[in-house]
């Protein structure tokens, strides 16, 4: 059972649950310093392996998840630096987590090196790779409307399950995420004890089974309407940067609909062309 770090929720007058998040701080808080003393002859490293082994193995972390950064984790189990990378570099060469650069180190099940993350990425105002923890904000199960239900080739008035996160960098919020899925495929992701890792798609594979194969995107400008500059912290009107994105799995087959609305001053897209 994963550990819950924030209790209770309410709901919005549309009906989606508002989620308490996730702060970083909660999920360093799984880390503790421990009795490295109590076990003689074996080295260090290895005992911090075993300990985020032990995290990812009772499901206090699940694919998907972005761990704290290597100095935090140092700080927090009262090892160096050093011992924490030599622990994280032979999860990842098991295959438990895994390195993107710039972006952090992910808890994984799957192999990212083949999943979206090989198209596309966020960046800072520079362009340079960005480590952006996401938070998920909101979430509920609804009728379709007309315009999303035809975006997912799904009939008119179907059930779709929404999600909405904000991204940060550190602890300014620089995106908002609205997102759309057809409830039968991802039947419960609205239930607010369901927890949604920072990479979304590792968690759609892992539990339902459903893997992401491509994503075709538009990306416009805009204003920010009152929402979205509520919350990313900006002036209503204030330039945005719009992201819409349709992701297709086996088939052919349309499963998500999302708009990424972000700050044009700490916002930026890479992507590759092959």
């Amino acid at each position: 059972m994963r550990q819950q770090v924030s209790k209770g929720f309410d709901m919005r007058s549309s009906g989606e649950a508002v989620v308490p998040i996730e702060k970083e701080v909660d999920r360093l808080a799984l880390f503790q310093p421990a009795d490295w003393d109590s076990a003689a002859g074996k080295p260090l490293y290895r005992l911090v392996e075993d300990e985020i082994r032990r995290l990812i193995n009772n499901g206090s972390l699940i694919p998907g998840d972005l761990i704290p950064s290597e100095p935090q984790l140092a700080k927090a189990m009262s090892v160096s630096p050093g011992t924490v990378k030599k622990a994280i570099d032979n999860l990842v060469w098991e295959k438990l987590l895994f390195r993107h650069q710039g972006k952090g180190t992910y808890v994984s099940k799957i192999n990212f090196r083949k999943s979206l993350f090989r198209f596309f990425t966020y960046g800072d105002a520079e362009g340079q790779p960005v480590r952006i923890h996401k938070e998920t904000t909101a979430r509920g199960r609804h009728v379709g409307s007309d315009d999303v239900c035809r975006r997912l080739n799904v009939k008119e008035g179907s059930d779709l399950v929404y999600i909405e996160r904000v991204g940060f960098i550190e602890d300014k919020p620089i995106l908002v995420e609205y997102s759309w899925w057809p409830a039968h495929v991802v039947p419960g992701l609205e239930d607010e004890r369901v927890h949604i890792p920072d990479y979304l798609y590792a968690l759609v594979f892992d539990k339902y089974g459903v893997p992401v194969i491509r994503a075709e995107e538009t990306l416009t400008a805009s204003a920010a309407d009152a929402k979205t500059a509520q919350m990313i912290d900006v002036e209503e009107g204030t330039p945005v940067v719009v992201l819409k994105r349709t992701t297709y799995t086996r088939g052919n087959r349309i499963v998500e609909v999302r708009t990424t609305k972000g700050r044009a001053d700490r916002f930026s897209y890479k992507t590759e062309i092959r």
